[in-house]
């Protein structure tokens, strides 16, 4: 039995060619930004870095390697599949879905989703179904069993390609628990997913200097510089997930 961080990550991003190994500070690439976040999670066993079989992500398996985490290669394109055959290959039982996008990822809201996972045997926990959280601090959890029953049913595309969308289109097979802020804070980003996002994930990095970053540091930061949020303001969120919907 094991909770574990499947981090998912790719290079060919099309908005962002290798925006995984794109750098965030002087040292730090953004996926291994967002493994140094994960690891000030009190909650998680593991961090699994499952990344394609396309030799483009070569480079991924040598990070992998240097920060002394498992990885696995999978589908590049059935991502459901990805995370079935990683999670048991390495017997997890419960999965919580992180993705290179989100450098800033606060492990504080990933214990608070485990915690609320194990609270009451859900099958599905997120902070993304209905917004109230920043993009950027999306979190998901899982259990085995459920995401092998996703595996099994899923017909759709989007449902191969963004791993979670099985369980939120059928919720009357999963007990499911979407966790809401106390303030709505959905306008905010600090996802990466064009130049520009990375641009202002750069300047946040730089301007708080204490481990990990947490959300609360952002949001006061961006209160005291609110000209910051102008970097990204015009950008469309949740553009990939939208384009495989209309490939369905």
């Amino acid at each position: 039995m094991s909770c574990c961080c499947i981090l998912q990550v790719r290079m060919g991003s099309t908005r962002l060619p290798g925006k995984a190994l794109l750098l965030v500070d002087n040292k730090l690439s953004a996926v291994e930004f967002v493994i140094s976040q994960v690891r000030y999670s009190k909650l998680l066993d593991d961090i699994i870095l499952a990344t394609t079989d396309l030799p483009e992500d070569d480079k991924l398996i040598e990070v992998a390697k240097k920060e002394k985490i498992n990885f696995f290669r999978g589908s590049s394109h059935d991502v459901l599949k990805r995370f079935y055959d990683c999670a048991k290959f390495f017997s997890v039982s419960t999965i919580v879905r992180i993705t290179a996008d989100n450098p800033l990822i606060d492990p504080t809201l990933i214990d608070d989703a485990i915690k609320k996972f194990n609270s009451k045997s859900y099958d599905y926990v997120s902070n993304c179904l209905k917004r109230t959280f920043p993009y950027g601090t999306e979190v998901e959890v899982f259990s085995f069993n459920a995401l092998e029953s996703a595996w099994k049913l899923a017909k759709k595309n989007s449902e191969h390609e963004h791993v979670t969308p099985f369980f939120y289109n059928n919720p009357k097979k999963f007990k499911i628990l979407n966790i809401e802020n106390a303030k709505n804070l959905s306008h905010f980003r600090w996802t990466v997913d064009r130049i520009n996002d990375l641009k202002l994930v750069k300047q946040i990095i730089k301007k708080i200097s204490k481990r990990p970053i947490l959300m609360c540091d952002i949001l006061e930061l961006l209160k005291k510089e609110p000209n910051l949020i102008l970097l990204n303001n015009k950008n469309t969120p949740n553009e990939g997930y939208l384009k495989s919907l209309d490939q369905d």
